[in-house]
C-alpha cells in the first residue's frame, strides 16, 4: 500500500474523537460527526460526481465500534446505524490533511440548504 500507515488509532468515546497517528509523523483528531458526514460510502458520496447526499443532523453521532478491514482500512459503526463506509489509510490521511477545508465546505453546504447545525457538547 502506498502512502502513510497508521501507527496508532484511538477512539475517545466521551469526546467523540477518533485520534489517528501516521508513520509520517502526521496526527489527526476527527470528530465522529466529521467522519460520518464524509463517509466514503455510496450513501454519502453517491456513485459518481453530483450524486452526493448532504448529511443532516449528525451532530450527536458516535462511533460504537471500529472493525479493521485487512491491513488497509477501518470500518466504523456509527450510532445512527451507518456502517457501509470503509476508510482506507489513504482516505483517512487525505481527510486529515484537508480536514479544515472539508469541514468549512460542509458548513457552507448546510447553510445553503437552509439547515442550522446545532452545537452540542459531549457528555
Amino acid at each position: 500500500m502506498n502512502g502513510p500507515m497508521p501507527t496508532e488509532i484511538k477512539l475517545h468515546q466521551k469526546s467523540r474523537i477518533l485520534e489517528v497517528t501516521f508513520d509520517d509523523g502526521s496526527h489527526f483528531n476527527f470528530t465522529c460527526e466529521f467522519l460520518r458526514v464524509h463517509s466514503p460510502s455510496a450513501e454519502v458520496r453517491g456513485h459518481g460526481p453530483g450524486q452526493e447526499t448532504l448529511q443532516l443532523g449528525k451532530e450527536d453521532v458516535e462511533i460504537n465500534k471500529i472493525e479493521p478491514i485487512g491491513r488497509y482500512a477501518i470500518k466504523p459503526y456509527f450510532s445512527d446505524g451507518h456502517d457501509s463506509g470503509i476508510f482506507s489509510w489513504v482516505e483517512l490521511h487525505k481527510l486529515g490533511i484537508h480536514q479544515t477545508e472539508l469541514w468549512n465546505d460542509y458548513l457552507a453546504q448546510l447553510k445553503a440548504a437552509g439547515h442550522e447545525r446545532k452545537v452540542t457538547i459531549p457528555n
